[in-house]
């Protein structure tokens, strides 16, 4: 189960709306894995496919396989806004850092 904070459920809501996409969801994906451990990506999805694994929110649904599933489990979806910009992330603090430590350059 992915929490799901307020900030990011009106975030979504009102992205969905705005990109015409009232009734889609989105599909959360496994993006890749880096020195912080997994990567997310994040796309609109208009329905539940075969396979998909469906957890509803106030107003959409997320999708995700498996894999991501696992990946998820313990996690927060948040949308915060940094000098650098703003957006939806998947916070995971039950997830280590794959670096053993001392990664210079990741983040």
């Amino acid at each position: 189960m992915v929490e799901v904070s307020a900030e990011a459920v009106n975030f979504i809501n009102d992205l969905l709306e705005k990109n015409s996409k009232k009734g889609f969801g989105i599909r959360i994906y496994l993006a890749g894995m880096g020195c912080s451990g997994p990567q997310f990506g994040m796309a609109f999805q208009e329905e539940k496919k075969e396979g998909d694994n469906e957890q509803k929110a106030d107003g959409f649904s997320f999708y995700f396989d498996d894999e991501t599933k696992e990946m998820l489990e313990g996690s927060t979806v948040d949308y915060i806004e940094t000098p650098a910009g703003s957006g939806l992330i998947v916070n995971n603090p039950n997830l280590r850092s794959s670096c053993g430590g001392s990664c210079a350059g990741c983040h």
